[in-house]
């Protein structure tokens, strides 16, 4: 334990000393680290997916099988995923220095707000090793040191890929402590690194609820989390019903086992009666359980009653329960009670009902006329993104490099003193 503490503190206070470099590298320089990256990573394939195999032989001697080795494996496909986004960072606006507003204050202090890098970022994540790319490179793209705590299952296909962004970060002069991966699986190490409060700005869980709510929980560090997707789409009486067919399709369909797919279906008892036959039959058609109340199994007799425990639930699966509404009233109410702050989507043709969907409804996202789906920092135009909020603060919704950024106050004066 005592050992596990000191290489946490080590690297925390590494981290701390060299995030000061970082913040103080300008575009050019930022952009010169993501591209050289990018190219080792294409030229490293060999030893990315020897250090991979190693992952993937401990996985299958596990059990483990299905999606979570696709997941897990560093194909040419994932490597050029992540040689593709490291490109479309560097591309992207650098924020840091931006001068967001500027005013004069009556005794001529001139006074501003100006962008600036959080400083130390702590990624604990549970999903595929390309996130270690992928953090990676919007941090530093935004002046941040990281500290990466990869799932234990890819910890060689994460130290590999490290290793690379390190070669990079030397190669430019760049303090390789920017950009640093736990080297060990032990739990204890993420107990000791939320404690780093005096190091570590920001800590950022990406993975399950339950990973989510233990770092929340445990950490003496700001966290930002979204525990999980239960996102709605609310069928107005005015909805042209083709269009509300191809989103509902769209947003539950096309992947369910992510966090912004649909998971609850509102319909308004006015057009229910036109658009559940027809929808319910295409849901099945591409293998949607459905699970309704007791207004939908009366419209489609092959709906299963849903239980008290459906509603509200993420099942990341091909199941969704529908509800028949009376009127938005009941569904606002029923959003604002079983939503997770994640995605919500109205369907409707009347103006006021959407502008009062867009103001009443409390989530990271809200579309009108568009699927659930689009709540993706690069369907959203951010380019990149390290994750989806659901808290608000700071950052409310899917964080691209100006929420890995905050604002301080500057001021000009010429000899102003407080009366």
């Amino acid at each position: 334990m005592n050992d596990i503490k000191l290489l946490i503190t080590n690297i925390a206070k590494d981290a701390k000393k060299a995030a000061r470099q970082v913040a103080r590298l300008g575009a050019e320089a930022k952009n010169a680290i993501l591209l050289d990256t990018a190219a080792r990573l294409d030229g490293a394939r060999g030893f990315l997916k020897e250090e991979n195999e190693r992952d993937l032989a401990a996985a299958g001697q596990k059990g483990i099988t299905g999606a979570f080795i696709d997941r897990l494996r560093l194909s040419d496909k994932a490597i050029d995923s992540m040689i593709k986004g490291l490109k479309e960072v560097s591309a992207l606006a650098d924020p840091v220095g931006e001068v967001t507003k500027m005013w004069k204050r009556p005794n001529g202090l001139l006074v501003g707000r100006v962008r600036i890098p959080l400083g130390v970022i702590c990624m604990i994540y549970e999903s595929r090793p390309n996130v270690t790319i992928d953090a990676a490179g919007l941090c530093i793209k935004s002046g941040n040191a990281v500290i990466l705590r990869g799932g234990s299952d890819a910890i060689h296909s994460n130290l590999a890929l490290a290793s690379i962004f390190k070669k990079a970060l030397e190669q430019h002069g760049v303090a390789q402590e920017s950009v640093q991966v736990i080297p060990t699986t032990d739990r204890a190490a993420v107990d000791e690194m939320l404690k780093r409060d005096g190091e570590i700005d920001l800590v950022i869980p990406r993975g399950g609820e339950g990973l989510i709510r233990f770092v929340a929980e445990n950490s003496r560090i700001p966290v930002l989390k979204h525990y999980k997707g239960v996102c709605h789409v609310y069928v107005d009486a005015s909805a042209d019903v083709e269009m509300a067919k191809n989103i509902c399709f769209n947003a539950k369909v096309q992947r369910p086992g992510v966090c912004n797919a649909m998971e609850g279906l509102l319909v308004h008892k006015d057009v229910a009666g036109e658009f559940l036959p027809v929808m319910a039959e295409e849901f099945k058609g591409a293998g949607v359980e459905i699970r309704g109340s007791g207004r939908v199994c009366e419209i489609v007799p092959f709906a299963k009653p849903a239980a008290d425990s459906d509603w509200g639930t993420e099942f990341l699966d091909l199941i969704l329960v529908i509800k028949v509404v009376e009127d938005m009233d009941e569904a606002l109410d029923y959003i604002a009670h079983y939503g997770s702050n994640h995605t919500e989507a109205i369907v409707t043709d009347d103006y006021a009902h959407a502008r009062r969907f867009l103001n009443e409804v409390d989530a990271s996202l809200v579309l009108v006329n568009a699927s659930t789906r689009f709540n993706d920092g690069g369907e959203l135009g951010l380019g990149a993104e390290i994750g989806i909020s659901t808290s608000k603060l700071h950052a409310y919704g899917p964080m691209g490099l100006e929420e890995l950024t905050t604002t301080k106050f500057i001021a000009y004066g010429d000899g102003q003193v407080r009366a």
